[in-house]
């Protein structure tokens, strides 16, 4: 996939403070949490952005430490195996940046290992997202944001990242009053062994075979699970929960209001989500289009005479956020309703924190 290098993105976006060692245009870059389905795609990502680094680092768990992951290769770091280093206290110096995919009480154990080491700690996991002095970012929405941290810029939960993709070019026109989100979310968002669970339970199922369920609640394969994280005494769940909250941060508007209904799908890669959107003043259909239209990342598939529009099983692997179903909601006044889908494991973990990378060092991107 091409990287096509822009400045267009880089407008109100501050830049280091002198304070604040700014990144090297070469930097050594970790991958934390390296052997799961996010690790896996951040060697992916690095290597299909062509992300300048002087030398690439894969940490995991004690038990893969010694093993060996494949890296397609750089301009600056040749392809080849690079053997996975324990992740501890002492392991970052001479790190610049780490992308953490470890979940949260990895990130938690070792960010002040990476503050010691002044290693910029890019974190994939919900430890410090709703933390007021951490940044919470998203490149297209918020690039201003990653400025203002003081050792780790938080990514955002998956759902959320590519709802504010495609809604913050439209707020800036019209304002969010109010969003209602539904989700159709891919195994991925479970991680390899979900994943792995769906290939095996759709086996079993069309073999008439014993289905095993262990990585969610209940069989995932021909079935849709209303269940994603845990329930809060409110009855939404810590999924729901966070879309609403990561919103209001991200978008720099706590007015917003947003009603979120996540379920997990049987899907293995990219998410799906049923959007309507009240705004505060009047948008047109034809406005909201040009706006897209426009919008760094975001790609219309939108032509239902033809029957175009945005579908999971077809966009595994991409990097952009995809709308179509773009229609008027007669049901309020200044309403709106599109369909929106991205790549989970890309832009929703992986490649959002790269980009975030790349917005540091002074390289933002349009993929």
């Amino acid at each position: 996939m091409q990287a096509h290098h822009s400045t267009s993105e880089q407008h109100n976006v501050k830049q280091p403070s002198a304070a604040r060692k700014p990144l090297p245009a070469f930097p050594s870059i970790a991958v934390v949490g390296a052997t799961g389905a996010v690790g896996h795609e951040f060697l992916e990502v690095l290597s299909d952005l062509d992300v300048p680094m002087r030398e690439l680092r894969l940490f995991a768990s004690e038990r893969s430490a010694g093993k060996t992951m494949h890296f397609k290769g750089a301009s600056q770091v040749p392809a080849g195996d690079i053997v996975i280093e324990a992740a501890s206290d002492d392991a970052f110096a001479g790190v610049d940046i780490a992308l953490f995919s470890a979940g949260a009480s990895v990130s938690k154990a070792l960010r002040a290992a990476c503050k010691r080491s002044g290693t910029l700690m890019i974190d994939n996991s919900s430890a410090f997202r709703m933390e007021p002095d951490v940044p919470l970012v998203v490149p297209e929405v918020n690039p201003q944001d990653a400025f203002s941290h003081t050792g780790v810029i938080a990514n955002p939960n998956c759902s959320t990242i590519q709802m504010v993709v495609a809604l913050a070019p439209l707020h800036k026109r019209a304002g969010i009053e109010r969003i209602v989100v539904s989700t159709y979310q891919a195994a991925s968002g479970a991680g390899a062994p979900a994943m792995d669970e769906l290939y095996q339970q759709t086996r079993a199922y069309l073999n008439h075979e014993e289905l095993h369920v262990q990585a969610f609640q209940h069989q995932i394969a021909f079935n849709c699970i209303p269940h994603i994280d845990v329930f809060l005494p409110d009855g939404s769940t810590k999924e729901e929960w966070k879309m609403v909250q990561e919103t209001k941060k991200i978008m720099g508007d706590q007015s917003i209001r947003v009603a979120a209904t996540c379920v997990r799908v049987p899907v293995l890669r990219c998410h799906g989500e049923a959007v309507s959107v009240q705004f505060k003043r009047p948008l047109s259909v034809e406005d909201a289009r040009v706006a897209l239209q426009a919008a760094p990342n975001v790609q219309l598939m939108d032509d239902p005479a033809h029957n175009t529009y945005p579908m999971p099983g077809l966009l595994a692997g991409t990097n952009k956020t995809y709308v179509g179903r773009l229609r008027a909601d007669a049901s309020v006044e200044h309403g709106l309703q599109m369909w929106v889908v991205a790549d989970q494991i890309r832009k929703g973990a992986a490649l959002n924190a790269v980009q975030i990378a790349l917005l540091l060092m002074g390289k933002p991107i349009t993929v």
